[in-house]
């Protein structure tokens, strides 16, 4: 009866100190101008489309390229990342990579650039 009392309460406190995460989801129109300069902004757009307009400072790197990976191990995996593209699907697969790498704080912007030029 000893050891799993012991058990149930070394669980216990690892749920109690469990660190909150980043949200991992937002609508890109609830971003502030400020927000956006204090993170890693991450295009995943093709270089195309970052061409035709994009948000101030970000990085592109293409979703669809195959050294996707490779590309983003200069950013640092502590980091908070805002990722977004042209509305959201391919900003959730990264978002999903990135997480599988190692970064901690990886937010998907909602809606994308769609919803961010509307909004303007």
């Amino acid at each position: 009866m000893k050891y799993p009392m012991i058990l149930l309460l070394s669980i216990l406190l690892n749920i109690s100190c469990a660190q909150t995460q980043t949200p991992t989801s937002r609508p890109i129109t609830s971003v502030s101008a400020d927000e956006l300069n204090n993170v890693v902004l991450l295009d995943v757009r093709t270089p195309e489309e970052y061409a035709e307009g994009h948000l101030d400072n970000s990085l592109n790197i293409n979703w669809f390229d195959t050294d996707f990976a490779q590309q983003v191990e200069g950013i640092d995996k502590d980091e908070t990342i805002y990722v977004y593209c042209k509305v959201g699907g391919r900003s959730a697969k990264a978002q999903q990579k990135l997480q599988s790498l190692g970064y901690k704080n990886v937010v998907n912007l909602e809606g994308g650039y769609d919803a961010y030029k509307q909004k303007k």
